[in-house]
């Protein structure tokens, strides 16, 4: 009974007068860290590929589930580009949104080995209702739920029409200073806060995307620069801060990296909550990095919700070109 409740306060979200809506957010977010701050986009010269999945809270009805491919590298000496798809789905997909953009970045030396980079982001998105998962009030008997003792459903008196869609353009900046022993930088999202109604407001407001920014930095601690600064080990502490309308969340945490296996652990405050305790492991093998990351939700949610899964496959094809000389910046977390 507890998601057919569910049910309906998610259809009651969707037909609110105004809709807002929160980005989902990897914990892996450092291997696609283009989805971040576009400033990322072109740390190595050879293409850098990075696919992700996600299955936040699988025992409520595959709450929500969210897919990315990336790719980006450095076009010249001072630029990179990237492109990337994402899609989310949201109730076990009643809401479906997906997004394709393509990025340009533009690193700029400051002073020896300290760099500066900016970079913009423009995206095409769109948002759908699949309308026959949702679940209506005359769905419901106050007796038996959604089904009969028979099995059989109870029809509701509402007219779908086709499933609603919102198409919208999407602009996002961000820079990032990075020297050999530190990197730090601030993005900001939907800076032109695309209207992502399905339905006319009564009220006259708008229900635009919000402004999303972000904070994030670390630094690398170099244990062994290993073979050509391949693989090498090291320890990289780092923290970001994700601020959109009234929410908020913090993960803070260390990636611990030896040779060519690593290990990392993140703790990560939402709100007034404290979320989650995310603990991640992978190894790589020549172009190929492997991520698994398990958060445990420690909210009240607790580990009834089935936590959070995240798998990524990053393809780093800087390892097929010669090497002319050893990155000398302190983002190899993000390679």
């Amino acid at each position: 009974m507890n998601i057919k409740i569910l049910g309906i306060l998610f259809f009651s979200f969707l037909c609110a007068v105004t809709a807002y809506g929160q980005d989902p957010v990897y914990s892996q977010y450092y291997n696609s860290p283009i989805l971040i701050n576009p400033a990322f986009a072109g740390n190595t010269r050879g293409a850098l590929v990075s696919t992700t999945y996600r299955n936040q809270w699988p025992s409520i009805n595959n709450a929500y589930t969210t897919y990315s491919v990336t790719y980006d590298q450095r076009w010249n000496k001072s630029s990179g580009v990237g492109l990337y798809v994402t899609a989310d789905d949201s109730g076990n997909g009643a809401l479906k949104t997906t997004k394709l953009g393509g990025m340009y970045s533009y690193r700029i030396r400051i002073k020896d080995q300290i760099y500066i980079k900016g970079a913009l982001d423009v995206a095409y998105g769109q948002t759908r209702i699949d309308q026959s998962k949702l679940i209506f009030l005359d769905n419901l008997d106050p007796q038996f739920g959604l089904t009969t003792p028979g099995g059989v459903s109870f029809p509701s008196a509402e007219v779908l029409n086709p499933s609603p869609s919102k198409s919208y353009l999407d602009v996002s900046s961000g820079i990032l200073l990075y020297t050999p022993k530190f990197y730090g930088g601030i993005s900001f999202k939907h800076m032109n806060t695309p209207n992502v109604d399905f339905i006319d407001d009564l009220t006259g407001e708008k229900g635009n995307l919000p402004l999303r920014w972000s904070i994030h930095g670390g630094s690398q601690i170099n244990l062994d620069r290993g073979n050509n600064g391949e693989y090498g080990t090291f320890i990289s502490p780092n923290v970001l801060i994700v601020k959109q309308n009234d929410f908020w969340q913090a993960n803070v945490g260390a990636y611990v990296n030896v040779i060519q296996v690593f290990a990392g652990a993140w703790y990560r405050h939402s709100g007034n909550n404290s979320d989650s305790v995310i603990a991640s492991v992978g190894g790589k093998s020549g172009i190929f990095k492997i991520t698994y990351s398990f958060d445990y939700t420690i909210s009240g949610l607790a580990i009834n919700s089935g936590g959070s899964h995240e798998i990524s496959v990053v393809m780093n094809f800087d390892r097929l070109m010669p090497k002319e000389s050893k990155y000398n910046d302190c983002l190899m977390l993000f390679r």
